[in-house]
């Protein structure tokens, strides 16, 4: 989808020198994070204040969608995805800039089964997440993060949404992929995770990003095709039509990949520089002290 304003948005992150990040909605800062100097990870800490940019959904909204189409299929999906960008478009608060952007199912595997458990228990409001798996704690491997802190399972909105849950109308949770944290960050449905999970279960997620720039995805591409073509100018067997046919299926999901990758998520620089971006986190989060160089 295509975004013409605002150019700078009402949530977005800013950055300062030290791998310093902070996300901002409007003027109030609602997640610190500090990226690790051996790229093993980033430290975080949420200030409690997030507010979803999106208006509450009812319950008669999520089975009017399921009576629509079946809940997880591609019509259901794209329903849904509509409904997000049009909050999205609408919201002063929310992620949305100038550019193309996509949003739906993450493509490439991103999340991990054994990891989803881990959300409900070990989400803490200072922490820290791992990156490719570098012996750090297990609980700290997650593959998404919540921006405020999960309801408890029994918690009255909680319980509404486990009763979705079991029904199979559930709404998906909205995420929006930031490259700065190397993950998603839940935008909208933090009680729908929980209920899902509370179920034994995972929620659909739908992920907003930046849209890949064609010419990263033309030099991308330009390999698998040239490697593509090699294989079927080296065919020669009477199976070669049916080895062309997964071969073409092949190529066709290596470039689905590449398309959908997210571009790299955009950071303003943050006012004042790295000692303003201390003195605000030493406010907005007092005593946090990120060991940022381990």
């Amino acid at each position: 989808m295509r975004v013409e304003m605002p150019v700078k948005p009402g949530l977005r992150m800013e950055c300062a020198d030290g791998r310093r990040l902070v996300l901002l909605q409007g003027t109030t800062p609602v997640l610190f994070a500090r990226q690790r100097a051996t790229h093993r990870g980033v430290h975080y800490a949420r200030t409690g204040r997030y507010a979803s940019p999106l208006a509450p959904l009812r319950a008669e909204r999520a089975r009017a969608f399921a009576e629509f189409a079946m809940p997880g299929t591609e019509e259901w999906t794209e329903r849904w995805a509509a409904h997000a960008e049009a909050e999205l478009r609408a919201a002063a608060d929310g992620p949305l800039h100038t550019g193309e952007w996509r949003l739906g199912p993450q493509p490439n595997g991103w999340f991990v089964d054994g990891n989803w458990p881990k959300l409900l228990a070990h989400d803490p409001d200072r922490g820290h997440l791992t990156w490719f798996g570098y012996g750090d704690p297990v609980e700290d491997a997650r593959d998404l993060l919540p921006l405020r802190s999960l309801s408890p399972v029994e918690a009255p909105r909680v319980r509404a949404y486990r009763r979705q849950y079991r029904e199979g109308v559930l709404p998906p949770v909205f995420a929006w992929w930031i490259s700065g944290f190397n993950s998603p960050v839940v935008l909208d449905g933090h009680d729908r995770l929980t209920a899902a999970l509370a179920e034994g279960g995972r929620p659909r997620v739908l992920v907003l990003s930046r849209a890949a720039d064609a010419a990263w995805v033309e030099l991308c591409a330009a390999q698998p095709i040239r490697e593509y073509q090699e294989r079927l100018a080296a065919l020669d067997s009477p199976d070669a039509g049916f080895r062309v046919a997964n071969e073409s299926r092949r190529l066709a999901e290596t470039l689905g990949r590449i398309i959908e990758s997210p571009d790299a998520t955009r950071a303003w620089p943050f006012p004042g520089g790295a000692p303003a971006w201390d003195a605000a986190a030493a406010a907005h989060v007092p005593g946090w002290a990120p060991d940022a160089d381990s």
